[in-house]
């Protein structure tokens, strides 16, 4: 048995608790520090201009696109793999990650040209100001046509996870967001001799973290793909398990869409708001979202052979990991809205919607560990609809829908809409899960039954 499977046989036989902490922190550690760059950008940004952290904020739900297509390709090409080593496939395995990297040069070479032909249209749709407009169309050119790396990170990152290698994209993103940390005030400001690019800037620093980490991830994770004609039996299955992974962030990219421009309608202010929100969200979320790539390959390695009751174990340690993080969320949000904001934004307009909104929104973390969490569980599982609609839940049915309703009235209702979805989609993800513990119960009790005879 080559290292790989030995690799991969690991997340069927470890104990539950050590495996977790052996394999969550790492991984939860570097979406740490990605959500601590995407801070970074705000702030440095922030200081520059107004204009320019408004940019970021009507940029972000492209950027999200691009992280749909490339951590969705590689959750379809972690969850394949990963099964193909339960069952002792590592040569099909191998060629499935293989083909995960022709997927990643394809999906970012489409999305590059259609980001470019459709950028100003769509800046124009959050934004109302000629500067804001301006600095969000040149921000968003640079990222989305610079975004390969991105892509190509995304790829070779998920391969090493699907056999328990999560060190090496902990070590990637790691360098690669310290990479931007030290550019971006150099790239912004003009330091060490350079010209001031300003927003300019802050996008190539990113662009140049993202290439930073996508070349410390090849190393080992760059396989042969399958010939031509057998495309089609390889590209099926990635897509299959990793469509709700890209219809979760694509469909988070639409609601952000919406929000930004329901938002619109009353200032650029309430749109900084949302954008600082998720921004500041994010380096409670992106943890989590740290914390499901690493439990996808583990329950989807288990499930396949059968081991019900390590899958149970390992969400059990998953929902407190998560909460540990929600906790936090709740506690800065809800005590210390205006601390938050003070460290992007010093304008009196978004302290006050940001010190009516952000108390309100952190009211929803706590259920947000469950409507987070359960639809990677059902991912995992292969049970995509059920993933998909817990999905559309949370953001389409729930989230878009009370907001709109309740912009008609007040701004500052709108902001109810973040802990009524998640409270609705964590209830219903709890009851689908409770069903599918109970048919894995009703079949292990059929199993043992003519033994026990």
């Amino acid at each position: 048995m080559d290292k790989a499977a030995l690799d991969a046989e690991f997340l069927g036989k470890a104990p539950v608790g050590r495996m977790m902490l052996q394999l969550a922190p790492p991984v939860m550690l570097a979406q740490l520090i990605q959500a601590l760059y995407n801070i970074v950008d705000s702030f440095f940004v922030g200081r520059y201009s107004g204009d320019g952290l408004t940019a970021l904020s009507v940029i972000f739900p492209l950027q999200l696109i691009a992280i749909a297509l490339a951590i969705g390709t590689g959750v379809g090409v972690n969850t394949q793999m990963a099964r193909l080593y339960a069952l002792g496939h590592a040569e099909q395995a191998k060629r499935t990650g293989g083909m995960g990297l022709i997927l990643a040069l394809g999906t970012w070479g489409l999305f590059a040209a259609l980001s470019v032909v459709v950028m100003r249209p769509y800046v124009m749709t959050g934004a109302t100001s000629t500067g804001a407009i301006e600095a969000a169309v040149t921000y968003g050119n640079i990222v989305c046509v610079g975004s390969l790396g991105s892509f190509l990170e995304g790829i070779f990152s998920k391969v090493h996870q699907s056999r328990g290698n999560m060190r090496r994209p902990m070590v990637a993103q790691i360098v690669g967001a310290a990479v931007n940390m030290v550019l971006d005030p150099v790239l912004i400001f003009g330091y060490c001799g350079l010209p001031a690019l300003g927003v300019a800037g802050a996008a190539y620093a990113t662009v140049i973290g993202q290439a930073v980490a996508a070349a410390i991830t090849v190393f080992g994770a760059c396989h042969r793909p399958p010939r031509l004609q057998e495309w089609r039996q390889y590209v099926g299955p990635i897509y299959r398990l990793g469509y709700p992974s890209i219809l979760m962030q694509a469909l988070y990219t639409v609601y952000i869409f919406f929000l930004n421009m329901i938002l619109a309608t009353f200032s650029d202010a309430a749109v900084t708001v949302l954008g600082l929100y998720y921004k500041m969200q994010s380096f409670f979320f992106i943890p989590i979202n740290g914390l499901q790539t690493c439990i996808v390959p583990i329950i989807s390695y288990n499930y396949a052979q059968k081991s019900y009751e390590r899958c149970k174990k390992i969400m059990t340690y998953s929902f407190c990991f998560a909460l540990g993080f929600m906790v936090i969320g709740f506690v800065s949000f809800v005590f210390f809205p205006h601390e938050v904001i003070s460290l992007f934004s010093g304008d009196a307009l978004v302290h006050e919607i940001g010190g009516v909104a952000f108390p309100i929104i952190g009211c929803s973390f706590f259920s947000a560990v469950f409507s987070l969490v359960l639809p990677v569980f059902f991912q995992a599982i292969g049970r995509g609809i059920s993933s998909l609609m817990l999905s559309l839940c949370r953001q389409i049915f729930c989230l878009l829908t009370i907001f709109y309703l309740f912009s008609l009235i007040h701004l500052n209702l709108t902001w109810i809409a973040f802990p009524a979805a998640e409270t609705i989609t964590g209830a219903a993800g709890l009851i689908l899960y409770i069903r599918t513990l109970r048919q894995w119960r009703a079949e292990s009790v059929d199993k043992s039954a003519p033994g026990e005879v």
